[in-house]
């Protein structure tokens, strides 16, 4: 029995109490609109299950608690599949399932097979996520990182969890910085020296060389005629660069929006007559300026300057409005750790625009991480790029260990831990479970064991109930990972998922015993069945990696 299903179990049971007058009527309204919670009791002595349902509607119900709790007891302990219903404290319900109610378990999610912990608790949602969004003025480096990473997770546990979700990239191919871009790379097609604030990589000369080698006549040119030639040309190549060391990290976009676009588009301009339109606009000092003030900004935003020229605000503005217009209800960002000064304004933006700060913006400020004797790039300069930490580290060992930690905190990434084959190791650990999963079906294989036979009721070692329970959170734990846009809980549960299964491993046994002779043992229902659990614990693992962009090795 799955927990929904116990819930659903539950709530059908605290009906029929209303209807057989043994809770008041009034309760059924209360009924409709309140989902029952179930979890996990921290303690297996307290059962499989545990509810505070008692607690939370016996105040509407004009009850004590504990008599609430009694009559939902009585029953709970009269359906199918419920072992035992304990009362404990002040109206806690403790609910242990039989034997064969909790393995079966193991069947529906070897038949579920890739659905199994995909839900609907955020169906009908539309979600924009943008990420990354680097300049595409140098390579990916470790400040994108995290949120290559934990962006991609994110949209992957959304999409699990029923939401349509479009994963976007924001290029910042506009302003001054793309004209400092082309003169860094004209200073190296000619052998100087780069401009001041220019880019000084040694990446800057690589793409010298390959915007020469496309364009054999731009060293003729004078700089200004060839700026435009050179930005365009040069600009494509780092994207390239980008979208091919995102790749490498396993993380896909489906949309690259373009700033220039915006700019070129009239987007700009039309965005601040819309806003305008909203009451919320101001004109002062030759300026255009967005009252974000009026929406608990520190101060007011400058849109146009008294120059004629938008401002980075401005078209942040435009961004907006334009996924609003895509249909995106509600919209993520994902930010860096240098970016708080942004969550206030980008707020007030939807504030002006008519939505609901609270509902259609939500922005992640994502920490800094560092490397432990991580070496700077001597091709990309000051920095340390991206994909020189997948060379190093390898995309699974990176991708895990940026997932575990919630985005707040700050991280420092420990690469002789993350290298090393030990339990210690947590993606190590967890994909030797998954590995040994695998290694345990073939060896079944091997000995006659199949799936042809399943008794759910022989599963009743200790290990195999804590297995199984573990098994029946993973829907919930995804639920929850997508809503509170938290991946580092689908790893911290399959950590304990993997330990449970080695647990298991190491206390039951798939293939019987050989004979006193030495001639092997009879195959059983009890066998057959430990390999559907067997099975049931791989996919769950495989599920979970797949959710956080690690892979599940079949052998290690």
């Amino acid at each position: 029995m799955k927990p929904e299903e116990l819930s659903a179990l539950i709530h059908a049971q605290l009906l029929a109490a209303v209807d057989a007058g043994d809770l008041p009527a009034a309760l059924r309204e209360e009924l409709a609109a309140d989902r029952v919670k179930v979890e996990r009791p921290r303690s297996r002595e307290h059962g499989d299950w545990a509810t505070n349902v008692a607690l939370q509607f016996a105040k509407r119900a004009g009850m004590n608690p504990r008599a609430f709790a009694e009559v939902l007891a009585a029953r709970m302990g009269e359906q199918e599949g419920i072992a035992a219903v304990d009362v404990a404290g002040p109206g806690f319900l403790n609910i242990t399932l039989d034997a064969a109610s909790a393995g079966a378990l193991a069947r529906q999610i070897v038949e579920a097979g890739q659905a199994y912990g995909r839900n609907e608790a955020l169906a009908g949602h539309t979600v924009n996520m943008e990420f990354v969004s680097a300049n595409p003025t140098g390579p990916l480096h470790i400040g994108h990182t995290r949120w290559a990473a934990l962006g991609d997770a994110i949209a992957r546990l959304l999409r699990a969890s029923g939401a349509d979700v479009t994963a976007e990239y924001y290029i910042n191919d506009a302003g001054n910085q793309m004209n400092v871009f082309a003169d860094s790379v004209i200073a190296r097609l000619h052998g100087r020296d780069v401009p001041e604030g220019g880019y000084p990589g040694a990446y800057v000369k690589e793409l010298a060389d390959a915007v020469a080698t496309g364009h054999p006549d731009v060293r003729e040119l004078t700089d200004e005629a060839a700026r435009p030639v050179v930005r365009r040309a040069a600009y494509e190549l780092q994207m390239q660069d980008i979208k091919d060391t995102l790749d490498a990290f396993d993380v896909h976009f489906d949309v690259f929006t373009s700033e220039t676009r915006l700019h070129e588009s009239g987007a700009i301009a039309q965005a601040v007559e819309r806003l305008r339109e909203q009451g919320h606009i101001e004109d002062r000092e030759g300026a255009v300026w967005l009252r974000t003030t009026d929406f608990g900004d520190d101060k007011d935003r400058v849109l146009i300057r008294a120059n004629g020229e938008p401002t980075y605000f401005a078209a942040d503005a435009a961004y907006y409005l334009d996924k609003r217009d895509r249909g995106f209800e509600e919209k993520v960002y994902l930010l860096g750790a240098d970016h708080h000064g942004y969550v206030g304004r980008l707020k007030a933006i939807a504030a002006a625009a008519g939505d609901d700060p609270a509902h259609n913006i939500e922005i992640l400020i994502g920490q800094l991480i560092s490397v432990n004797g991580a070496k700077l790039s001597k091709r990309a300069g000051n920095i340390i790029e991206l994909k020189d930490l997948v060379e190093w580290l390898g995309k699974d060992a990176l991708r895990y260990d940026l997932a575990r930690y919630p985005a707040d905190s700050p991280i420092t990434i420990d690469p002789e831990l993350l290298r090393s084959q030990t339990n210690d190791n947590p993606v190590y650990y967890v994909q030797y479970a998954h590995a040994r999963a695998c290694g345990a079906a073939r060896t079944a294989q091997a000995h006659g064991v199949d799936r042809s036979e399943f008794d759910a009721g022989l599963l009743t070692h200790e290990t195999e109930s804590e297995l199984l329970a573990q098994l029946a959170e993973f829907p919930s734990v995804v639920a929850s990972a997508a809503r509170l846009r938290e991946p580092h809980r689908v790893a911290r549960h399959l950590e304990v998922l993997a330990g449970a299964y080695h647990a298991w491993y190491a206390a039951c046994r798939i293939v019987p015993l050989p004979a006193a002779d030495g001639t092997p043992g009879t195959v059983e229902t009890l066998n057959r069945t430990r390999l559907w659990l067997n099975e049931a614990a791989a996919q769950v693992l495989r599920n979970g990696l797949d959710l956080l962009g690690v892979s599940a090795p079949e052998k290690m």
